[in-house]
Parts: C-alpha cells; structure tokens; sequence
C-alpha cells in the first residue's frame, strides 16, 4: 500500500477519502501529510477520535507543536458540528493554504451516526468549493461495513490506499447528503408523546420539554440544552411556515428525543452548518441546536421538515 502522497500546493479544495488496513499505514499516511504540510508553512487541525489522537501526537513529538488537535468524538458527536469548526480554523489561516485531517465515522458509532457523518462529508465538498485548504478522512477497512465505505467512496473526489488510490470513480458531488436529506426518517414509535404547537403555545412546549427530559434522567444543564434546541426549532416552524407544527417526544436505548414536524421545506443543504455570525446566510437556530444536541437528524423535502434531536442520558 502507498504511504506517502504529494497533495497540490495550489488550487482550492483537496478531499481526500484514506482507506486504510493497519494502525503503522494510518499512522503512516497521516503524519506524513501533516509532515508535509506543516514544512509548506500550513497550518494543520487534526479530528480524529482520542485514542487515535494520542497516537498521532506521540509519532509526531515535537514536530506536531504547530499543529491542532481535537477529539473528534467530542467535536463531532454531533456531525453537523464538524463543518462549522473546521470553517472556524481555515478563516482564522486567510491568505495560506491549510490541512484538516477528519475522522468522523469509526466503528462502534450508530447507523444514524454514520449516516449523518456520509451526509457531513458530502457537504464538505460545497462547504470548502472556494477554500484553499487539503482534507484527509480515514476510514479503517477492517472496522467499518462494506456498504459504510462504499458511501465513503461517493463523498470523496480523491481516494488513497487499498487499491483506491487516485480520482475517485464514483465520487456524486454533494449528491449523498440531498439523498439523505430527502430521505424521510423512521416513524417515531408507537407511544411517543404528540402535541400540536402554534404561535402562542412555546412557553407551554418549553415548560413540558423541560419536565420531560428531567423525567427522562437528563441532568438540569442538560435538559436546559434540549429545551433551547427544541425552542429553535418550534420557532422556525412558527416563523416560516404559518402553520402548526408538531412536537414528538420518547425516550430510546440511550437517549431522550424530541421531533419537530411541519409543513415548511428548507431549501439550504448548509442550513445549521455554517459558522455563527456568518454574514450573509440565516440559519442560527439550526446552529444552536446542532450545538447543544448530541445528534441532530433534520429531513426536508416537498413533504414538510423533521428535526429530530437526541440528547444522551450519558
């Protein structure tokens, strides 16, 4: 397998999906990119989950000192907050090119998990179009299901190791996170609680939210965090649709969730994505609640919209 590559020092956007078989050729790949990188005088962020973090680090030693790093299962707990904290890093770097290496699929996430990391990484690609920055994402061929890394082969227009190597033949663009995004999620089950919402009634929502998630085992903090996303979302639906909305609430294995329905279509595939403040765009209660919501599953389509958000019990 190669274990070192040349990135282009110019142009925008590198994406890059690195599928790799043993810890010595991730660790291979990746510091030399890093390596690579930081010599060009390009500043580095590196998301890859703890342990894998440490790993890194330790091969690295004092040559990583100019280099970022993050958990990435805390940063991207939630996918959709993966974009917007990489946006954050390439705009501080303005003027020079920039790498991010990005592992936000690994084994033991859930399928909803991945499928929101797959919509992520497709939207990579419109998210960074006019940045000048090289993305390298790991995917581990041993850990992950075959049909994980054949969607990894869709969002990625570069592809490195295990006989991918070079342009990926069947990289779609951003068409994986529109596919998901039009994709109506599974029906809540069978004894959620429902509650029609209008205009006057989010104090009322806000209240039973909160008395919920507490019931639930959410700590205070917590449960205050699910209510605001819950508000956000209500409020859009109350803002842009003029219609009522519905609010579904149960708990699962590991989390108490909380749906928004209605009516209204949102037409922005970043919607909830970008960075807060970023001029130009709306989207900021999105934003709070893919900030504060351990996972956030939104679906959108001529149908109407669904916000489904989860907070882990944990």
């Amino acid at each position: 397998m190669e274990t070192t590559s040349s990135y282009p020092p110019t142009g925008v956007l590198v994406h890059t999906g690195f599928f790799y078989d043993t810890t010595g050729q991730y660790l291979d790949v990746i510091c030399s990119f890093l390596e690579e990188g930081l010599n060009a005088g390009e500043p580095a962020l590196v998301a890859v989950p703890l342990g894998n973090l440490e790993l890194i680090r330790a091969r690295l030693g004092s040559r990583g000192g100019a280099a970022h790093f993050r958990d990435m299962s805390v940063l991207g707990r939630n996918p959709s907050r993966i974009i917007p904290a990489v946006r954050r890093f390439t705009d501080a770097h303005r003027g020079v090119r920039t790498r991010f290496v990005g592992e936000p699929v690994w084994a033991g996430r859930s399928p909803a998990e991945i499928e929101e990391a797959t919509r992520h990484e497709a939207l990579v690609n419109a998210a960074f179009a006019d940045v000048p920055t090289t993305i390298l994402c790991p995917y581990p061929t041993a850990g992950l299901d075959a049909a994980v890394l054949a969607d990894a082969e869709t969002t990625h227009p570069q592809l490195l190791g295990t006989g991918r190597t070079g342009v990926g033949p069947r990289y779609t663009g951003t068409a994986a996170a529109l596919a998901i995004a039009a994709r109506r999620l599974p029906a809540a089950p069978c004894g959620a609680e429902e509650i029609s919402f209008g205009a006057g009634d989010l104090p009322g929502l806000r209240r039973l939210v909160r008395e919920r998630a507490v019931s639930a085992g959410l700590s205070g903090e917590r449960a205050e965090d699910l209510t605001i996303a819950v508000n956000e979302a209500a409020s859009n639906t109350v803002s842009h649709t003029g219609a009522p909305g519905t609010l579904r609430m149960w708990q699962d294995a590991t989390a108490f969730v909380c749906e928004i329905c209605d009516t209204g279509q949102i037409l922005d595939p970043m919607a909830g994505r970008r960075p807060a403040g970023a001029v130009g765009h709306g989207g900021h209660g999105l934003h709070v609640v893919n900030q504060v919501c351990d996972l956030v599953e939104l679906r959108t389509g001529p149908w109407g919209t669904a916000v489904r958000m989860h907070m882990d019990r944990a």
